[in-house]
């Protein structure tokens, strides 16, 4: 009862801070480093990202901090790859270490760009408004790239339930110009027990504005509720549900779902959909025809793990499905240490 009191007063203190922070209701598209929207790990994407309440792995650092406490291993690190849409790379890499007594600890990055984009230059021809020339790059191509980096901590104050939180910095960059931002992430996880159903909260993007020139963009705060449970489990097959309600800053209340089912505990298949996700804006005050809002739907995937020794290896791929775009596809490869 005392764990769930203290689980309680932390999802009460996340939802205050959350709300706080969506109140000022702006319009899909009005926040910056859109890139840290785009789902990390193959895992986590197959699933729908209704990842909110998995523990234990070390991908969770990009989603819920508390998810990366660790009890059984002492270290883990992964590394993703997406050819995202547009030919945009998108790479992530994680590592975790579990101090004894102090908790789990865990540093990544993400990168998101593209490099050798035709410029069009406005570059005047009148002398007279050289002066007033913002552009002054004279190269034919230019480069894009968004960074993300950041600190995890993350430990069980009680067997049930693990806390944490991630420092994270941001920077963005084009042509030359940059901007960049701080933000903060917290989270909790809660196994209740009974078929390993746990439940859990977490609130992402908490910090700065983005600011190039003269205009500022905050950073996409998101606040999320999930759950997960294993209906089966036996010691050759396992099948887990997942569920998260997510509400970002700039848009409606979406709903994850997904599927995992593992035989031997060797391999996994995974599936997942978002609700509420793709679908259309509201018609705009001048009468417009609604436009897609999002273009991700259907998401599914496979994994193989295998232990040798004291160390595991496990390799997971996902694809999503594009609205009108190429599908997405991630490749992930993680490495346990016990």
């Amino acid at each position: 009862m005392k764990s769930f009191r203290i689980l309680l007063i932390c999802l009460l203190a996340v939802l205050l801070v959350a709300q706080t922070g969506v109140a000022q209701n702006r319009k899909a598209g009005l926040t910056g480093a859109a890139f840290l929207k785009v789902g990390v790990g193959a895992r986590a994407v197959a699933l729908g990202t209704a990842v909110t309440a998995l523990s234990g792995d070390v991908t969770q650092m990009f989603y819920n901090p508390a998810g990366i406490a660790l009890k059984d291993e002492k270290l883990q690190a992964s590394f993703t790859y997406n050819k995202w849409i547009a030919d945009i790379g998108h790479s992530a890499a994680a590592v975790s270490y579990n101090f004894e007594g102090i908790g789990t600890i865990g540093v990544g990055f993400i990168t998101f760009g593209l490099s050798d984009i035709e410029a069009v230059r406005d570059i005047p021809v009148d002398p007279a408004l050289k002066p007033f020339q913002i552009d002054q790059n004279t190269s034919s191509t230019y480069d894009y790239r968004d960074v993300a980096y950041q600190v995890t901590f993350s430990r069980y104050v009680i067997d049930q339930l693990s806390l944490g939180i991630t420092l994270k910095g941001v920077s963005q960059t084009i042509d030359g110009v940059g901007a960049s931002a701080w933000a903060v992430d917290f989270g909790s996880v809660y196994n209740i027990g009974v078929l390993d159903w746990t439940i859990a909260a977490r609130f992402n993007n908490l910090g700065s504005d983005l600011k190039f020139y003269d205009i500022a963009s905050p950073l996409p705060m998101q606040f999320t509720i999930g759950t997960t449970l294993v209906p089966l489990k036996t010691e050759q097959f396992g099948v887990m549900v997942a569920l998260d309600a997510a509400k970002p800053q700039d848009g409606p209340l979406y709903i994850f779902s997904g599927l995992e089912v593992r035989v031997l505990d060797i391999v996994a298949l995974r599936g997942g959909y978002k609700f509420n996700y793709s679908g259309t804006d509201e018609v705009t005050s001048t009468g417009g025809t609604a436009i897609n809002s999002t273009i991700e739907g259907l998401s599914a995937g496979a994994g193989l793990h295998t232990t040798l020794s004291d160390y595991t290896i496990g390799f997971d791929y996902s694809f999503t499905q594009m609205d009108l775009l190429d599908a997405s596809h991630r490749f992930t490869l993680t490495v346990g240490m016990k």
